[in-house]
């Protein structure tokens, strides 16, 4: 597996609130972890909770002894809200804050992630796919048939998110897994790099790259040339581009 993560500040944010961290080295009995964060609240508290959330999320899988994908992530998910809240309630500057969160593994030929909130994991390879449901307003408003997905893209309260972590006690990360083939790109982003460029452009970008090094810092500066609007964070991953063999 080969990877990539970066994030931006944009053009128009002065604090960084994303936060991503990719490994294709095995944590705990996870054998890679992907994983994108979009902190939300006042002062530094966003970016705060992103990269809290982050560690604690890579620290409970550093020592689990679990082994299937969907007990590990949910667990893990679990904890990180509870430790998260618990770290608001100490602090009043940290007070109301949270994060979204995609977070991802690859075992055998096999996707499994977890999503809370709006921040989105893709699969391209002869075309784009979104695989994770924003939970948002607007996707609820979508989903019921009340506006179609143009009015959807530009719809003024698009950035209103209905789940994230540190939000409340129960949180509830929606679970996925799909099949992979050779060829496929992952590719995890904040809103700041699906909100700027259009999911055709993002295609275009990543195929169009030598690599995915290139793809990733060709689709932030698609993002900031595009209005830099908020903070951009993504990781890319290639599951397969060590396989010699097609399968």
């Amino acid at each position: 597996m080969k990877t990539f993560s970066m994030t931006d500040v944009g053009r128009k944010r002065e604090v960084n609130q994303d936060y991503v961290y990719a490994t294709d080295e095995p944590l705990g009995t996870l054998p890679n972890f992907l994983v994108v964060a979009d902190g939300m609240g006042g002062h530094k508290a966003g970016d705060f909770a992103s990269k809290y959330t982050v560690e604690v999320l890579t620290e409970e899988l550093r020592h689990t002894l679990k082994e299937g994908p969907e007990e590990i992530l949910r667990d893990a998910v679990r904890t990180a809200n509870h430790k998260l809240i618990e770290a608001a309630g100490k602090d009043i500057k940290l007070e109301g804050m949270g994060t979204t969160l995609v977070a991802a593994t690859v075992i055998d030929h096999t996707l499994y992630f977890v999503n809370v909130g709006d921040s989105r994991l893709y699969l391209i390879n002869k075309n784009i796919r979104q695989l994770s449901r924003d939970h948002s307003l607007v996707e609820e408003m979508l989903r019921l048939g009340g506006i179609n997905e143009e009015e959807a893209r530009h719809h003024p309260d698009k950035n209103i998110i209905t789940r994230a972590i540190g939000a409340k006690e129960d949180v509830e990360a929606d679970f996925y897994e799909f099949g992979l083939r050779r060829g496929d790109t992952i590719l995890m982003c904040t809103d700041g790099l699906c909100n700027m460029v259009e999911d055709e452009e993002i295609f275009a970008v990543v195929k169009g790259a030598r690599d995915i090094v290139e793809a990733g810092q060709s689709l932030i500066e698609r993002a900031n040339e595009n209005g830099g609007k908020d903070n951009i964070g993504i990781v890319l991953a290639q599951p397969f581009s060590d396989e010699v063999s097609i399968w």
